[in-house]
């Protein structure tokens, strides 16, 4: 007797449902759809985390040189203020357009008092004064003379290479609200890749009134 039905197992074959073709976005939608999400990432962590800077320019040197990339934390002081030594980038005051890089020397509340290479707080903390130990100054003119006392949200700024730097002995105090951020990382030269690049913490100086005295 002749078997007339199909033979659906004659290869053994395993039958699986079609799939339907995934839809393919044309090249052009598809570096858009990037950039879109490239600018969902990147520009949130620009504005308020961090953002990259080249230093340009002598002022200084020799912590920093033109053409060094920095990487700026723009976060940290919404925690807590600058602190004196800290490396800062901020909007120079005369215009704002324009960013500056510059270390933190006097803090709120201090009281700064420039005697040629001396450079010497008064504060709650040293009423007779501190000397800083700024083994980070490339040069500083003799004939440098000032005092004052700062705000409540101003800063004092100086360059390390002082002879070659527009900075608060010559335009003023720093407002708290043009500060930037801190640097945070420097990623070129390789050479010298490391966090916090240039950062300084003094030493407890000799009080004021003993270094005269001497």
């Amino acid at each position: 007797m002749q078997n007339n039905s199909p033979d659906i197992f004659k290869n053994n074959d395993q039958i699986e449902p079609e799939k339907p073709a995934v839809k393919q976005l044309h090249p052009i939608l598809e570096i858009i759809q990037f950039a879109v999400i490239a600018l969902i990432i990147v520009v949130p962590i620009r504005m308020f985390i961090a953002q990259p800077f080249i230093v340009s320019g002598a002022s200084m040197v020799d912590t920093f040189h033109t053409g060094e990339y920095l990487i700026v934390d723009q976060i940290s002081y919404r925690f807590h203020k600058p602190e004196r030594g800290d490396i800062i980038i901020f909007r120079y005051p005369r215009d704002p357009s324009k960013f500056f890089i510059k270390r933190v020397i006097a803090t709120p509340g201090d009281t700064i008092d420039i005697n040629g290479n001396v450079v010497t707080i008064f504060n709650d903390e040293y009423p007779d004064g501190k000397v800083l130990d700024e083994t980070y100054v490339e040069s500083m003119k003799p004939d440098t003379n000032l005092n004052e006392k700062l705000g409540s949200r101003e800063y004092f700024v100086m360059g390390d290479n002082r002879d070659q730097s527009s900075d608060s002995r010559i335009w003023g105090v720093l407002q708290e609200e043009n500060i930037i951020g801190r640097a945070f990382v420097r990623l070129f030269p390789i050479s010298k890749l490391g966090a916090f690049p240039g950062e300084h913490r003094y030493k407890d100086e000799p009080q004021a009134e003993d270094v005269i005295s001497e």
